[in-house]
């Protein structure tokens, strides 16, 4: 029989309607699903219990509102090439923003006259005072002393070691000049992580690193120039949890420890190192200056855009190397401290593994951003949330 318009309709409502009411009443973890061309990815959760937990570390990244100071200035007689304030990207960009500051240095009239012989002070005996001074050795200069309060046991050393763009604070105008430091930093680790670097026998891998989405990560920027395009993929933990992320299968993990002991290997023959605060860079006897005094810049500098950005990691210990070799980075919301301190809280995991450990001693979480906490106020709370939101995360109970 043939149907007239009016009944065709009503047809199919009733049938849009049914199927409406069966999705309605499906499992949610059913209307979940992906699609199944969608890649899952099984990763094996790392041993979180306390016996596996081993050094809890406090550090406190240099953070300067609004933008790094990048930056030339003269002083009297002396050239000032400014290079701090990087926040928690400090590894991400040294490489590119040494080579940065280096170029604005040689670039400028005063630059001019920096012959290879010139007296040049670095100020700073973190990541970017040695990536600095490493530029410059690199380019041939040959009388480099590099000045700090203290070359061990530095923000430097702890940091996690996942190269994005994150945890730092910038002007979009400056965004840019961001990402292009950002990817000659990604060249330079990729050409070590490829071992043709010879000066760095290690320091650096390609790993897979995972986000909950792609704007998050800070790499776009970074697609189609030096990385590759994201994919969506499952993450399958193995014991029911799954979850939706998106994954840069060229990611770049940096082992910071490790890259701070080869850098000070390579300088140690060519540049001076001195165990000194510099209090005043007038007082400097050199006709160039590098300054990387992070966030001793507050103070040397009367830089009031400086600010310290705790953070809280815990070293993992007796894990399987093998399992742990991805990244993972994701964020949660914001909330407030004990101390009443407002805290960003996140959740991330590197395989790092410090100089001098059991081989087994492998992986990092972390992991905290406390915009202006001291060691006077050390949250040491946060140490338990960070893991019980590591454990919820991977469906560990």
């Amino acid at each position: 029989m043939e149907l007239n318009s009016n009944q065709q309709n009503r047809r199919r409502f009733i049938f849009n309607l049914s199927i409406a009411s069966i999705a309605v009443c499906l499992p949610q973890w059913m209307m979940a699903m992906p699609a199944t061309s969608t890649e899952i990815r099984k990763i094996v959760p790392p041993k979180l219990d306390t016996a596996y937990l081993g050094e809890r570390v406090l550090c406190y990244r240099p953070m300067r509102r609004g933008v790094p100071n990048m930056t030339l200035e003269q002083m009297g007689s002396k050239l000032v090439a400014h290079n701090y304030g990087h926040g928690g990207s400090g590894w991400t960009l040294a490489p590119g923003s040494a080579k940065h500051v280096v170029d604005l240095a040689e670039a400028s009239e005063k630059g001019k006259s920096m012959i290879k012989s010139a007296s040049i002070i670095v100020i700073g005996g973190g990541v970017m005072g040695l990536f600095t001074a490493y530029e410059l050795m690199s380019r041939g200069y040959s009388n480099i002393t590099i000045m700090a309060e203290s070359f061990e046991k530095l923000t430097s050393h702890n940091a996690g070691g996942l190269l994005a763009p994150v945890s730092m604070s910038n002007n979009p105008e400056i965004q840019p000049l961001i990402d292009k430091i950002g990817i000659d930093a990604y060249k330079f680790y990729a050409q070590l992580a490829k071992g043709k670097l010879s000066d760095f026998p290690a320091g650096a891998k390609i790993l897979p690193a995972y986000f909950e989405d792609r704007e998050s990560s800070g790499l776009e920027p970074y697609v189609g120039k030096v990385m590759d395009p994201a994919k969506d993929v499952v993450v399958d933990f193995g014991n029911g949890t799954k979850r939706n992320m998106v994954v840069y299968d060229d990611g770049i993990f940096i082992d910071t420890a490790v890259m701070m002991k080869s850098l000070h290997q390579i300088l140690r023959d060519k540049v001076k190192f001195v165990n000194q605060k510099v209090e005043s860079i007038a007082g400097l006897d050199a006709s160039f200056v590098f300054d990387c005094s992070g966030l001793g810049a507050k103070k040397l500098n009367d830089d009031q855009e400086m600010v310290p950005v705790q953070g809280h990691l815990i070293m993992l210990r007796d894990q399987v190397p093998a399992e742990l070799q991805y990244m993972i980075l994701v964020y949660f919301a914001k909330g407030k401290t004990k101390s009443n301190q407002e805290v960003k809280r996140s959740f991330y995991i590197f395989p790092k593994h410090l100089p001098g450990t059991a081989a087994n001693d492998v992986g990092v979480v972390g992991g905290t951003f406390i915009e202006g906490s001291t060691p006077d106020t050390p949250n040491n709370e946060e140490f338990e949330i960070m893991m019980a939101n590591a454990r919820k995360f991977y469906g560990i109970a």
